[in-house]
């Protein structure tokens, strides 16, 4: 008898603590609308300052999501001419490399940095948060490896929404 009772409670308290499937899926429809509800006027507030920046936006509205796109410049790192450094020349470039990669992000230029996993012409990747596409240019021009000639960069420009993420 006490096995049956201890059971039961058991069975109780799990199914007191489980939601279906429709209740989960309205809770976070319900605070994905307060979400929205709260993130429209901001949003408009943060694509006026980004304009007045100099900043190219546009936001749209897909059902009940308003979705503010920022054009961000891609920097394709690529092999460049000049890469017969010697071992120790090569390991100090790529240490002052990373110290500008590093000072862009934290000065707030980058959004993304990262190497290819691969050994062919293209090296890695930088995102630029900048206004127009000769910053993040120029910016990138000034990284060691590049000045070096280790590294030659390529720009172009890609549009994001704000707040979007990687899986």
């Amino acid at each position: 008898m006490k096995k049956i009772i201890y059971l039961f409670a058991l069975g109780l308290l799990i199914s007191c603590g489980e939601t279906s499937e429709k209740e989960n899926t309205e809770m976070a429809e319900r605070k994905e609308h307060k979400a929205d509800s709260v993130k429209t006027p901001d949003m408009a507030s943060l694509e006026e300052k980004l304009k007045n920046k100099g900043y190219q936006t546009f936001s749209y509205k897909d059902g009940d999501t308003t979705y503010l796109m920022q054009q961000y410049y891609m920097v394709f790192l690529k092999s460049g001419a000049t890469r017969s450094q010697d071992s120790t020349e090569a390991a100090e470039l790529q240490k002052k490399h990373l110290a500008h990669l590093s000072r862009m992000y934290e000065e707030g230029y980058t959004s993304l940095t990262g190497p290819m996993g691969d050994d062919g012409e293209l090296r890695g990747i930088v995102v630029f948060n900048t206004a127009t596409q000769q910053e993040a240019d120029s910016l990138a021009r000034l990284d060691p490896m590049v000045q070096a000639g280790r590294l030659k960069v390529e720009v172009h420009p890609w549009w994001v929404a704000k707040g979007g993420k990687l899986k």
